[in-house]
């Protein structure tokens, strides 16, 4: 059996993908240090697959740990989703972010070398685009960032890229995701931050939820059709997908299991719908999920925030055969579901 290492993998994207993965017949490892995430994910996620991922605690910036893990099981691709992600925090404690996401990720690649494991899936984000491209961004666009967070999924990026030409039995596919939203439609698993949340879609479900008091919308007069920032808003489980068939392309040179062409070998792939929806419509259709309106304000735009951005998605559909199968409606009404089993016991 096909055996995985998922770092991160009880978190929002890594426990989704781990349970698509086990139910396409992988085995699957998830090392984690539950920093922003719960242990108890674990047998939801058995739950919802039929069979329970193999759980181990630890940090990617521990090498030790890492080269144990390496030597007990024998993997043959990792996925890397684990690091930090709050752009707000990373400006504040800039040392952190780069300890944690770059450090402890080079501590990875250095242990799945040493293993002979050389295949891997890097959990990137659209924010490596910058302020200045225009849109929709396309992979091949220069890159840049405006905070460490950016930075960090630029240097991992670079760092793979230099990795697979140095060595040819290296190959990392890098993906750059949009703007998750959504969960499992069984209600087991979905969003779960420990903190306030820094994205729309849990926010809104909070206030939904009445733990939050009211959405903030950050400006109301950028030039969108209805003055509200815009973004490509993509389904946690068209995102697994996405990995699923990213992996079958790593697994097989020849292409993935729909029979599509090969890429390079260290090759950035945006996961997106190519399409922008705007706070306002999220805010309707998650309206209409719930069935009630929504207490919302309008606030000052925030420093940094770009008024519309969505991807070209050309590069998925015509190398992994990806397409996505969910709107927006199935992406609120899956949070909403989910946030409602949040709110009571999560055993």
């Amino acid at each position: 059996m096909t055996k995985i290492l998922v770092t991160g993998g009880t978190g929002y994207i890594g426990s989704h993908t781990t349970a698509l993965l086990l139910e396409q017949g992988y085995d699957v490892v998830i090392f984690d240090n539950l920093s922003n995430s719960k242990e108890s994910v674990v047998g939801r996620i058995g739950r919802i697959a039929g069979k329970r991922p193999v759980f181990a605690r630890g940090d990617i910036r521990d090498g030790q740990a890492l080269r144990a893990l390496f030597a007990e099981y024998a993997f043959d691709a990792v996925i890397h989703f684990a690091g930090l992600k709050a752009v707000g925090e990373s400006v504040a404690k800039p040392q952190l972010y780069y300890e944690t996401n770059v450090s402890g990720s080079l501590e990875l690649y250095r242990a799945m070398t040493e293993a002979k494991v050389r295949k891997l899936i890097f959990s990137s984000s659209a924010t490596v685009y910058g302020p200045l491209n225009p849109i929709p961004y396309k992979e091949d666009m220069q890159l840049s960032a405006t905070n460490p967070y950016g930075w960090t999924k630029i240097m991992n990026e670079q760092a793979l890229r230099d990795i697979c030409a140095a060595d040819p039995e290296w190959s990392a596919i890098l993906l750059r995701y949009f703007n998750p939203g959504g969960a499992h439609k069984s209600g087991l698993i979905g969003e779960d931050p420990n903190d306030i949340p820094n994205n729309l879609l849990p926010y809104v479900s909070k206030v939904a939820a009445g733990e939050l008091e009211r959405i903030n919308i950050f400006g109301d007069d950028y030039d969108t059709p209805d003055g509200t920032g815009v973004r490509d808003y993509i389904h946690v489980m068209d995102l697994a997908r996405g990995h699923a068939l990213a992996l079958g392309m790593l697994l097989n040179r020849e292409g993935a299991r729909e029979g599509r062409g090969a890429i390079a070998r260290a090759a950035a792939i945006n996961l997106g719908t190519g399409r922008g929806v705007s706070v306002r419509e999220i805010i309707a259709a998650f309206e209409a999920a719930c069935g009630r309106p929504l207490p919302a304000a309008v606030a000052p735009r925030r420093a940094g925030d770009l008024p519309a951005y969505w991807a070209d998605a050309t590069l998925a559909r015509e190398t992994l055969g990806f397409e996505t199968e969910y709107g927006i409606d199935d992406i609120c009404a899956d949070a909403w579901r989910w946030q409602r089993y949040a709110a009571g016991p999560k055993a």
